[in-house]
């Protein structure tokens, strides 16, 4: 069985805002949500930034006996899924679903919660601890709190890539609603681990952006002066449906998933293969399963993180997949404005890609001030573009050398 899998929902929570409505219109307006951390004192560290979701009320929204079962990760998790459920047309809290499945993915998970727990014992002992100290921290949480409440029984699944969970998320959810598996899937990705102990960590790596006093333009994807990326948060979420059970229903379809790569640099523990060669891989497979050619591309949601490394290697693939047409692509990094949300990205940067093809506008890529030679594609600078794309890849590459690109298209009958 290979059924059509199509977008019928979209959810997000996000530094540039708490819903699909308010992220999509500060990433089209270039607005940034980077600004000077408040969730802990980074006064003593040289990285004082961060992409926070703020004035984010977990109580308020999931209710209070719910919110503190839940780590953050979690909880963004479940208020982007629960709005992709109503973007859709689908009841939370509906009857028992065995055909309605799962796939939420973290980078990182309940960090905070590792933390703070570790913290409690060296101060109280085991008697200490909070029963839910071990739920708030695992990583499949957010998939199993989600399931609970809308009665998802079917495929449920859980994958930590790092910067690429989203996407494979989102990718192997299409691969099971196409076998048969489930009708409906909740795909996507979620990150919270904004904490000194995390930021401390990339930072001695040297990956993050020390832009302390210009925050808002310190995430400067493909851009000459760019010192590393900014650390953010939130979730993305797809309601990836087959396209039968679609119309059956009269859903609304935004886009259609028609292609997923998946591959590994087998090189090095944080930087790219030479030449962005996994990401060429990765591409390609998207590309051969899509029926999609390269010249159909007209956009691609870069993974851009804003690092020196990362922006010339993705560039570099993205010429070698694409050769002369290359340069006729428009290529934007959402980063730029949410900051890089880890195992959200991917999830978050679908969000845009699907909403490009659906409005026709491509988002931009902002605070691009100096032009790199190594990084010479069309990013879309000027502001948001009325474009029309066809067809779009959404790449997400990540630590450990995991690589996974999707592919979309604008939905059309037959």
């Amino acid at each position: 069985m290979s059924r059509r899998v199509v977008v019928t929902g979209l959810g997000a929570v996000t530094p540039c805002g708490l819903d699909v409505g308010a992220t999509w219109a500060a990433m089209c307006a270039g607005r940034s949500g980077v600004s000077t951390i408040t969730r802990f004192d980074a006064s003593a560290l040289p990285v004082r930034i961060a992409a926070e979701v703020r004035q984010f009320d977990a109580e308020q929204r999931l209710g209070r006996k719910t919110a503190r079962r839940m780590d953050r990760f979690t909880q963004f998790a479940a208020v982007a899924a629960y709005e992709a459920m109503q973007h859709a047309g689908l009841t939370v809290g509906g009857p028992p679903n065995p055909r309605l499945g799962v796939y939420l993915g973290t980078g990182i998970g309940g960090l905070g919660e590792v933390e703070e727990g570790t913290r409690v014992f060296d101060r109280e002992g085991y008697k200490g601890m909070s029963p839910f100290f071990i739920p708030r921290a695992l990583t499949n949480m957010a998939a199993g709190h989600v399931a609970m409440a809308v009665g998802a029984q079917g495929p449920s699944l859980c994958v930590s890539t790092a910067c690429a969970t989203g996407n494979h998320m989102i990718g192997e959810a299409a691969r099971a609603i196409r076998a048969g598996d489930a009708d409906v899937i909740i795909a996507g990705g979620s990150e919270a681990a904004l904490s000194a102990v995390a930021v401390a960590g990339f930072l001695v790596m040297k990956a993050l952006s020390r832009r302390n006093d210009d925050p808002t333009t310190a995430s400067r994807p493909f851009d000459a002066d760019r010192d590393g990326f900014v650390m953010g948060e939130g979730a993305g979420v797809l309601i990836l449906e087959a396209l039968e059970h679609a119309r059956a229903r009269g859903a609304q379809i935004f886009a259609e998933i028609v292609g997923y790569g998946l591959t590994n640099d087998a090189h090095h523990d944080t930087a790219p293969a030479p030449g962005g060669a996994g990401a060429v891989r990765c591409m390609r497979m998207a590309l051969a399963g899509s029926g999609l050619t390269p010249e159909d591309i007209d956009y691609i949601n870069a993974h851009g993180t804003s690092t020196p490394y990362n922006d010339s290697a993705e560039t570099e693939a993205i010429k070698t997949v694409f050769g002369a047409h290359a340069a006729r692509l428009a290529v934007s990094s959402t980063k730029s404005v949410t900051g890089h949300l880890l195992g959200a990205a991917g999830g978050v940067e679908a969000v845009a890609t699907v909403l490009a093809l659906h409005s026709g506008i491509v988002p931009p890529t902002a605070n691009y001030r100096t032009p790199d030679p190594a990084c010479d594609l069309d990013y879309v600078v000027e502001g948001a573009r009325l474009a029309r794309p066809r067809a779009a890849l959404s790449n997400a590459f990540g630590f450990g050398g995991a690589n996974a690109t999707l592919a979309f298209r604008r939905f059309e009958e037959g």
